[in-house]
């Protein structure tokens, strides 16, 4: 890891750095991607097919495609009857916590006979994208399904690459029965984006795709919003953790690295006021890795992307904090809830020093999916709001609209649109008769 005392140059060297990592510099890949996307629109199954059989191996057919009740069955035979416990409990707690973000229809209605509101409707039909490969993430699985179950989409599907045999991860497709997916189609890649997005014979066109993935997963989301609704796109994971003299190194080291195991992409970073700390971070990040079973990916994760910040005081390590508005923050100080106040750009903010990062991927509640590379100053965590759509509701009787109506008609008149001062004027004429 890069040890770095905090100036105004350094962070900016490091921001840039950083955004190295941003899918926005996948656009190398765009036109591969677009020719994939375009193929499938025009030739729909078999060409989502023909990917799958070039990327994945796997022979798969208009028959084939989707997983059926008997494959589900035999995935629950392979998956540990510890493991379904787990997911289940992890369910519930998800569950509870999402179901405190949903809104509801409002009206309000004055004595005018005016009626103002929002109706809150559920999208008709969203599908969930699950990479596959050499790992599966049944947390990710609940994490994308809960929150439209809980919107109460009315259909969600999920996509998912199968292996050289056709089959799909046993604990991928128990996670996905036990959230409640409805059906599950064995197809991976920008190629199952393009179906989701466009539909074919075997896939319906869904409203909205959500769900991490690769490069090409990534770009294909990017290229297709517009014609669907996306959830965002995704970058390497990261992970910030503000620490004070009171910290536990060996409890920053652990959490540092519990992200930088992901893929080389991925970021650790270490904001502290104590150099007495970093020094102490460092050898148990050491001793760490070399006990570690992904130690290749780790160390070459930290290389590139790992950092110890060194700031002069607090208040200039949370403004550093702010500017990087990491995925994950953890704030282990003498105060981390005074702290956490102060707190304007993050995904998610872990409090204390038992409230480690892999606390919310995996049950606490909230949302892992988060924004990245700096997006925490605009984008929010996945939610059950992401599943809705909202229409505002207006209704005005004539005794409310009469006394305001030649406002709105010297309104649409000043913007030359005439004939929206018409739409107005209509309804009074008989005003002018009398």
């Amino acid at each position: 890891m890069k040890v770095v005392k905090i100036t105004k140059d350094s962070i900016k060297d490091i921001l840039n750095d950083l955004l190295k990592r941003s899918p926005n510099h996948y656009d190398s890949y765009a036109d591969k991607v677009q020719a994939i996307l375009n193929d499938i629109k025009e030739n729909k199954d078999e060409a989502m097919f023909r990917y799958t059989k070039q990327f994945d191996g796997a022979d798969i057919n208009a028959a084939s495609i989707l997983v059926t009740k008997e494959e589900i069955e035999a995935a629950y035979k392979q998956v540990d009857e510890k493991l379904v416990a787990i997911i289940r409990k992890s369910i519930e707690n998800i569950r509870v916590y999402h179901e405190k973000q949903k809104q509801y229809s409002w009206f309000d209605s004055e004595e005018n006979g005016t009626i103002l509101g929002q109706k809150v409707t559920p999208l008709e039909r969203v599908g969930v994208y699950v990479p596959g490969g050499k790992a599966a993430y049944p947390s990710s699985v609940l994490m994308n399904i809960i929150p439209a179950k809980v919107a109460g989409v009315k259909e969600i599907v999920m996509t998912t690459p199968p292996n050289k045999e056709g089959i799909v991860n046993p604990a991928t497709l128990v996670a996905a029965n036990e959230a409640g997916i409805d059906k599950i189609y064995k197809v991976g890649g920008a190629q199952a984006i393009g179906a989701l997005a466009y539909g074919t014979e075997s896939i319906k066109k869904v409203d909205k795709i959500v769900g991490p993935g690769n490069i090409y997963v990534a770009l294909a989301k990017k290229l297709v919003y517009g014609n669907v609704s996306i959830d965002s796109i995704a970058g390497p994971s990261e992970i910030l953790v503000l620490a004070d003299e009171t910290a536990n190194p060996r409890f920053v080291a652990a959490d540092l690295l519990s992200q930088a195991e992901h893929d080389q992409l991925a970021s650790a970073i270490l904001v502290t006021t104590s150099e007495e700390l970093a020094k102490k971070v460092e050898k148990e990040v050491e001793q760490f890795t070399s006990e570690l079973s992904r130690k290749e990916i780790i160390e070459s994760s930290l290389s590139q992307y790992g950092y110890i910040l060194i700031a002069k005081d607090l208040e200039e390590a949370i403004e550093v904090v702010n500017e990087i508005a990491s995925e994950h923050l953890e704030l282990m100080t003498k105060d981390p809830f005074q702290v956490m106040t102060k707190i304007k750009n993050a995904g998610a903010i872990f409090i204390g020093e038992y409230s480690s990062e892999p606390l919310g991927d995996y049950f606490a509640g909230p949302n892992h999916v988060l924004p990245t590379n700096g997006t925490a100053k605009f984008f929010s965590p996945l939610s059950v709001d992401d599943f809705v759509k909202k229409s505002s509701i207006i209704y005005y009787s004539r005794e409310a609209l009469e006394p305001i109506h030649q406002d709105i008609i010297d309104f649409a008149t000043a913007e030359q649109l005439t004939a929206h001062a018409n739409s107005i004027k209509v309804r009074f004429e008989d005003n002018s008769e009398k």
